[in-house]
């Protein structure tokens, strides 16, 4: 693949992880009660719960941001890791699997591009 299709790709992954993280993080700072059993289901307290959506929420607007002007390494690892885990709670909560598989391109789009990053890409 040439630079010009890697530079794109990059630019429509990291625009797919904005737009995903700015949803969640916004959605999250209305505290989505539909999210907090989630956060009780890993040992938080309701109460706990309550908070730290919202701290999640701001969390993931950063995230949306970073990944959009810079996407760095880092950044780019723990949107990975954060969508898997968040994808993965769903049928550890009691959802059906499918709610795991149907988020998969959550986790794939940060994995592909911290992929690229890594591989030294100049994105």
């Amino acid at each position: 693949m040439n630079h010009f299709n890697l530079k794109y790709l990059s630019y429509l992954l990291r625009l797919a992880i904005f737009l995903m993280f700015l949803g969640h993080g916004m959605i999250a700072l209305k505290g989505n009660p539909g999210w907090l059993v989630y956060l009780e289901t890993v040992g938080f307290s309701l109460e706990m719960s309550k908070k730290a959506i919202v701290v999640i929420g701001f969390l993931d607007l950063i995230v949306a941001l970073v990944v959009l002007l810079k996407p760095l390494k880092p950044v780019v690892l723990w949107a990975f890791i954060w969508t898997f885990s968040t994808a993965l709670i769903r049928p550890i909560s009691g959802e059906p699997i499918w709610a795991f598989v149907e988020r998969g391109t959550n986790w794939i789009v940060p994995l592909v591009l911290y992929l690229l990053i890594v591989n030294k890409q100049k994105l």
